[in-house]
């Protein structure tokens, strides 16, 4: 089983969502007891994905954490439970209308992109391709170079530079007087690493991208969903 170093000695943990603490088959039958057993007798549990407020909101309200939410990558914050507003961190519009243009240069591209889009605000996805490495070249040559694009395995973000996990995060956890290194982080792809290098210890569980693998403090023997459950009985003990 997974090792955390120094427990008892964290305030808080932050998972991302997607190939993390669920798939396409959804979530874990253990996830909800588990993560609220956490929350209530370990430290909060907070929530840092790359999907939009409302599709972050349900998933918080089942696991009854007291801990808050950082979606869209980052330019999002929302902590309900400390009476904050929400904080939107950036202007989407940009990003949508680099999409429009990719569309003209990659034959098939559907710049209307994943269906969540119609709630996106600060950046805009498309659906996971193979053009992905097409997408950044063309982009980095265009007038939208100031833009990133940033594969999750489950879309193609683009945003403005420096719109990431470890902005909304910082923010959030600033909110609440909580020191970064104070906090452990879970992910499992490459839009996880901002997050993973601003927290005091983190935790993949996947191999499949090598650039986690080798940010990470520590990786899980089960992968996926299963990891994060891995992880979540070593916190209880």
């Amino acid at each position: 089983m997974v090792e955390v170093p120094n427990l008892g000695e964290w305030d808080m943990i932050v998972f991302d969502v997607d190939g993390t603490l669920l798939d396409r088959d959804g979530f874990h039958d253990e996830l909800v007891s588990l993560a609220r057993r956490v929350d209530r007798e370990v430290m909060p549990v907070s929530l840092a994905s790359g999907r939009t407020l409302p599709n972050v909101t349900p998933i918080m309200q089942s696991i009854g954490s007291s801990g808050f939410i950082v979606a869209e990558n980052g330019g999002m914050v929302w902590d309900s439970i400390e009476g904050h507003e929400i904080r939107s961190l950036s202007d989407g519009s940009r990003a949508k209308d680099a999409a429009e243009w990719l569309a003209t240069k990659i034959e098939g591209l559907d710049p209307s992109g994943i269906e969540s889009n119609r709630w996106r605000e600060t950046e805009w996805c498309l659906s996971e391709t193979d053009s992905f490495e097409l997408m950044k070249t063309l982009i980095a040559d265009s007038e939208w170079s100031d833009l990133e694009v940033v594969s999750t395995g489950f879309a193609v973000h683009i945003a403005s530079p420096g719109l990431n996990k470890s902005l909304g995060l910082r923010i959030a956890l600033e909110q609440r007087g909580v020191d970064p290194k104070r906090v452990i982080a879970c992910g499992d792809a490459p839009n996880d690493l901002p997050m993973f290098d601003l927290v005091g210890f983190s935790v993949a569980v996947s191999d499949i991208y090598p650039e986690v693998v080798s940010s990470a403090d520590t990786i899980t023997e089960e992968k996926g969903k299963n990891g994060s459950i891995e992880l979540l009985k070593a916190l209880l003990g």
